[in-house]
């Protein structure tokens, strides 16, 4: 899939609805308590990556707009964990998975180096 015309709060909107699919598919299953509460956790993590994305677009501050970044980089290492023990578990295969871990990969680059440039623009 390629993102590169789509702004970080489109991509991480589109993310977030691949997400909710996902999280529906896994959820046909009979999962036990622990597999409930992992989904809950890929579901919470993959959709609060694009939450506050958007957020930042109002952000009062660079200060602000940065936070909201940080959060998003962490939401989405977190969602990359919980895919990881999704498919370590043998919850999920890596093939399911994949794609997703891809795009979650792609966008935490791009939030990291966003958080870095502001960063140094606010240093000058």
């Amino acid at each position: 899939m390629d993102n590169s015309n789509n702004s970080i709060q489109d991509r991480t909107k589109k993310f977030a609805v691949r997400v909710i699919k996902a999280y529906v598919e896994l959820n046909q299953r009979n999962f036990d308590d622990a597999g409930k509460i992992l989904s809950k956790q890929f579901l919470r993590s993959g959709t609060s990556i694009g939450a506050n994305c958007a957020e930042a677009k109002s952000a009062q501050s660079t200060r602000d707009f940065i936070s909201k970044y940080e959060i998003s980089l962490k939401e989405t290492q977190e969602f990359i964990y919980w895919c990881e023990v999704f498919i370590e578990a043998g919850l999920v295969t890596q093939n399911k998975f994949g794609q997703l871990l891809q795009e979650a990969d792609e966008i935490a680059r791009i939030l990291g180096s966003s958080i870095v440039t502001l960063k140094q623009k606010l240093k000058k």
